[in-house]
C-alpha cells in the first residue's frame, strides 16, 4: 500500500512544460566559495528538488535550464541544506538574486524580478512583527485568568489586522501578481449577518458556498505552493461532512472546479486520491474506489504511465468487494480438524472475522485481547468469533490456539488455497478484522479492539432503543 502513495506522489512532482521559453537564476553569495545550491518547489506542502548548481571561486552559481519552470513559490537552498531563502516563479524567469546568510532577509537583493523585490518587502514586513508576536505568544504562556488571555486575544487580532491590512491594500495595487494571487487565496469568507428566515446553519452554509471565492483555479500557480493543499485539507475535514456519499458528491464537484487548468486537475485530484487512500477513518475507501473508477480507469489521469495506472486500479479493485455495506465474499473453509467451515452456513447475529497468523507480532497481543473482549461482552451480543490462519505452520496454530484458551471460536484455514481470501477481504498484512451483521454484510472493518467493542455497544445499545 505504501508503494502506492509512493508512486502517486513520484507521478505528481513530473514538471509540465508551460511556456517556450527557459529559466536562468543568477545566485551570489556571500558567504559560499564551493559547493553546490539547490533549488526546490514545493508541491502542496511537500517539497521536491527542481534543480542544483555548482558555486564558483567568486560565489556566483547559474541555476539554468532550456525547460520553463511552472509557477510557484521556490525555495534556494544553501549548500548547507539547512537555510533557504523563498522565491516566486511567474513569468520571468531570468534574474539575479544576492544573498548574505547572515541575513537572508534584510540583507537579500534581487535584480530584474519585480515579483521577488515585491515579495521580499512583504517578508521585511513580517520581520518587523516578528518581536511583536514572540511577546503575544509569551503573554498566552503566563495568562493566567480570562481577563489576561482577553487581552492578549486582542493583541493577535490588531497584528491580524495589520498583516490582512498590508495584503489587502497589495491586492489593490498589484492586481495580476503571483502574490495577489496567493494573498487572495488565504483570504476566507466574512460571513454576513443572518438573514431574516435564515435557520442557525446559515454560518456554516454561506462560509462553505463562499470558500473558493477568491482561489484562482483556472491558473496552476497556486499548485506548487503550500496554500492549495491547506485550502483542500480545511475544507474536506472541516466544511465536509465525514460520510463517503457526501464526501463523493464534493470530491466530483472540487474536481470539476479545475477542468481549466490541467495542473490543477493534476494536484487536486492526486490530493484526494492519496488523501483518501491513506485515510486512517473506517469507510473512507469507498471515496478512493469511486475516484479511481471515474477519474482513472476513464483515462482522465493523464499523467501516469500504464504501469502506474495499473497499480492504482488494481489497488482499486482489490478493496472494492469489501467497502462497508457491501455483502461479505462467502468463504468456504476446513477447522482444525480438517472439515468443512462455511461462512455463510455460520448463524449469528455479529460475526467478527479475525484473519491472523500466529508468528505475527501484532496478533500475538491483539488476538488474545479480541477473545477477552468476546468473552467479556460481545458473546453476550451475539457475537461469533472465526479465526482464519494466513501464515505459520498447522503446529504453531494449534499451539497458540490451545495456550491461549481460544476454545470459543470458530478456527478455520485454507491448506488446498481455494478461497481466495487474500484478494476477496484484502488481506496482505496482519491482523485483520472485519465485523458482519446478520445478514454478513460488512459493518465495520480493520478496527483496534477498543474501537470494535466501542462500535459494537453501541451498535447493539440502538438496535435496543428501536
Amino acid at each position: 500500500m505504501r508503494r502506492l502513495l509512493l508512486l502517486l506522489i513520484s507521478a505528481l512532482a513530473i514538471t509540465g512544460q508551460t511556456m517556450a521559453q527557459g529559466y536562468q537564476l543568477t545566485v551570489k553569495l556571500k558567504n559560499y566559495h564551493q559547493g553546490k545550491i539547490f533549488l526546490g518547489h514545493y508541491m502542496g506542502k511537500s517539497t521536491f528538488l527542481a534543480d542544483s548548481a555548482e558555486i564558483n571561486a567568486t560565489g556566483t552559481a547559474v541555476i539554468k535550464g532550456k525547460t520553463p519552470l511552472n509557477a510557484g513559490i521556490y525555495l534556494l537552498v544553501m549548500p548547507d541544506k539547512q537555510r533557504y531563502v523563498e522565491t516566486l516563479i511567474d513569468k520571468n524567469q531570468q534574474f539575479e538574486v544576492s544573498l548574505d546568510t547572515s541575513d537572508l532577509v534584510n540583507k537579500t537583493v534581487y535584480k530584474n524580478s519585480v515579483d521577488n523585490e515585491l515579495f521580499l518587502a512583504y517578508n521585511k514586513f513580517l520581520g518587523s512583527h516578528d518581536e511583536e508576536g514572540k511577546a503575544i505568544q509569551e503573554k498566552l504562556k503566563t495568562a493566567k485568568t480570562a481577563a489576561d488571555t482577553a487581552a492578549v486575544q486582542q493583541m493577535q487580532t490588531t497584528l491580524m489586522n495589520s498583516i490582512n491590512d498590508y495584503r489587502n491594500k497589495f491586492i489593490k495595487e498589484h492586481p495580476t501578481t503571483i502574490l495577489t494571487t496567493i494573498f487572495k487565496a488565504m483570504k476566507e469568507p466574512e460571513i454576513p449577518q443572518r438573514p431574516a428566515g435564515e435557520d442557525s446553519t446559515f454560518a456554516y452554509r454561506y462560509f462553505k458556498g463562499h470558500y473558493w471565492d477568491n482561489v484562482d483555479l483556472t491558473s496552476d500557480r497556486l499548485v506548487r505552493t503550500p496554500i492549495l493543499e491547506g485550502k483542500l485539507q480545511k475544507y474536506f475535514t472541516q466544511l465536509v461532512v465525514a460520510m463517503p456519499d457526501s464526501i463523493i458528491v464534493d470530491c466530483d464537484d472540487m474536481i470539476a472546479r479545475t477542468r481549466k487548468n490541467k495542473e490543477v486537475f493534476k494536484f487536486v485530484l492526486w490530493w484526494l486520491t492519496y488523501n483518501y487512500e491513506s485515510s486512517p477513518y473506517m469507510g473512507m475507501d469507498a471515496v478512493f474506489v469511486h475516484l479511481v473508477e471515474k477519474y482513472y480507469v476513464s483515462g482522465q489521469a493523464f499523467w501516469l504511465n500504464e504501469e502506474q495506472l495499473g497499480k492504482i486500479v488494481s489497488r482499486a479493485y482489490a478493496i472494492a468487494p469489501n467497502l462497508i455495506g457491501a455483502q461479505a465474499a462467502p468463504l468456504e473453509l476446513k477447522d482444525t480438524a480438517s472439515k468443512p467451515i462455511s461462512l455463510y452456513k455460520t448463524q449469528a447475529k455479529y460475526t467478527v472475522l479475525v484473519f491472523w497468523d500466529p508468528t505475527c507480532g501484532h496478533c500475538k497481543t491483539e488476538v488474545p485481547r479480541l477473545d477477552s473482549a468476546y468473552k467479556a461482552r460481545w458473546k453476550q451480543l451475539g457475537v461469533k468469533m472465526i479465526g482464519i490462519k494466513t501464515e505459520g505452520t498447522r503446529e504453531e496454530w494449534l499451539g497458540f490456539i490451545h495456550q491461549h484458551h481460544l476454545n470459543d471460536w470458530i478456527h478455520a484455514s485454507d491448506p488446498e488455497s481455494t478461497s481466495n481470501y487474500r484478494r476477496l477481504y484484502d488481506v496482505y498484512s496482519t491482523p485483520v478484522i472485519y465485523l458482519l451483521d446478520e445478514k454478513k454484510k460488512i459493518v465495520a472493518k480493520r478496527l483496534g479492539v477498543e474501537q470494535l467493542d466501542q462500535f459494537l455497544v453501541r451498535t447493539a445499545e440502538s438496535t435496543a432503543a428501536k
